[in-house]
């Protein structure tokens, strides 16, 4: 059951992260928020979340600094790449660092069942 596991929803436009916190808290998940890496690096060093949600874009900023950092910082914390890209031309590289990639838009069904799988190892 996912009660109280955190999910960490990094993603510079409101409307995606409200639609991650209202769906996750539905399945039990307590979200936190960030609209920049800078606010997601502060959040990483007080809270453990169980799965972070990552843009690709974040604002001008690109998500594969902070996800290089959670991979050498957090290795073992999923990260999920949010990409309004085709996830076919993301390099492989770049699917290898992620566990999974949601293209924008996603359903609801998708997010959930990436949430559930990756936040429950």
């Amino acid at each position: 059951m996912a009660e109280g596991r955190a999910v960490l929803v990094v993603d510079d436009e409101p409307s995606i992260r409200l639609l991650c916190r209202v769906n996750l808290e539905l399945e039990g998940f307590r979200v936190l928020e960030a609209a920049t890496l800078p606010q997601a690096r502060a959040v990483l060093a007080e809270e453990r979340p169980a799965l972070v949600l990552l843009d690709v874009h974040v604002g001008v900023e690109s998500g594969y600094d902070l996800l290089a950092e959670i991979r050498q910082r957090h290795s073992e914390l999923p990260v999920v790449l949010l990409t309004g890209t085709d996830a076919m031309e993301l390099d492989e590289v770049e699917r290898a660092l992620a566990d999974a990639v949601l293209p924008k838009p996603f359903s609801l069904d998708q997010l959930g069942a990436t949430v559930r799988r990756l936040a429950s190892v």
